[in-house]
């Protein structure tokens, strides 16, 4: 990555894709990169950062706290993702925590570099309107999860949700922890580790050895 230019950078984010030369060298000229170590914290809930963080490669976590403080995690970003631009048009504080779980690269564009991109830019501004639909139907799909579906209905469906077709069948290509899961659909880990068990028995689906997980046949 140390050989890429800004301009390079950035017309590998889907943000950016639409822009032309000089749009997306004007933002390149306006970005920064930066390294998250594990566990590093990205943006902290409750707090401001003034600034867009677009992900070029690794992993983060989007998690809020339940009633009792339980941690939940609420979506996974990954490369071509990026977080912060709520905060940035309602100058809010962020709703939630970002939390890289592996070493993270990101570009960085600040709240004056931002404000002044989206005007001059309407492809841009389209595309962040785009994602914060996808985001608020993605909310209102975990409000309906959380209000109508059992712990086995939430597992089921949160599996689909995570999976890829590769070829006739569905693949989640990452490992998936019973731990994590439980923080996805807001349950303890027993329950979540006796309905995956319960999945697996009935053959619905199958865990690899490299914790890749193969989805034969859910319905939710």
């Amino acid at each position: 990555m140390a050989m890429l230019s800004n301009l390079d950078l950035i017309r590998r984010v889907p943000l950016f894709s639409l822009l032309t030369n000089e749009q997306a060298q004007g933002i390149a000229d306006s970005v920064v990169k930066r390294r998250f170590r594990r566990g590093e914290i990205v943006v902290e809930h409750g707090k401001k950062s003034n600034a867009l963080f677009i992900l070029l490669t690794g992993r983060c976590r989007v998690l809020t706290a339940d009633s009792r403080g339980r941690e939940v995690i609420l979506a996974v970003l990954q490369s071509g993702d990026y977080v912060g631009e709520m905060s940035l048009i309602d100058n809010e504080p962020h709703s939630a925590t970002v939390r890289a779980e592996l070493q993270t690269d990101m570009l960085i564009l600040g709240r004056a570099e931002f404000a002044r991109c989206l005007p001059e830019n309407s492809s841009l501004s389209y595309a962040i309107m785009r994602g914060l639909v996808q985001r608020l139907r993605s909310a209102d799909r975990q409000i309906e999860s959380l209000a109508l579906l059992d712990v086995y209905g939430r597992v089921a469906r949160t599996l689909l949700d995570m999976s890829e077709m590769e070829g006739d069948q569905k693949v989640i290509r990452s490992k998936v922890s019973r731990q994590d899961l439980a923080k996805v659909v807001g349950a303890s880990r027993e329950m979540v580790s006796r309905v995956m068990k319960d999945l697996e028995s009935r053959g619905m689906v199958q865990t690899q050895e490299n914790g890749w997980v193969v989805i034969k046949e859910l319905g939710t």
